[in-house]
């Protein structure tokens, strides 16, 4: 049976939690990835196009989350 002191407090009542929103980007990710493993094996092109909606997808969802973050009170 563990102390009271090595316990720690439970959060209060009612505390919001951060889930964050809904977002295609991850889904638009594995899609990107995915055209740019097919394109080695068929077309380059497909492999360019692939790696340009990968790094787009990367960046927006990078940024989205520093700005959810930065939204955050600071005692999180």
């Amino acid at each position: 049976m563990a102390s009271e002191e090595t316990q720690t407090p439970a959060p209060p009542v009612g505390e919001e939690i951060h889930l964050p929103g809904p977002s295609i980007l991850p889904l638009m990710t594995a899609a990107g990835i995915t055209l740019i493993l097919i394109g080695i094996t068929t077309f380059f092109v497909l492999t360019v196009f692939g790696v340009i909606v990968t790094v787009w997808c990367v960046v927006r969802w990078v940024r989205d989350t520093r700005r959810d973050i930065a939204e955050l009170p600071l005692e999180h």
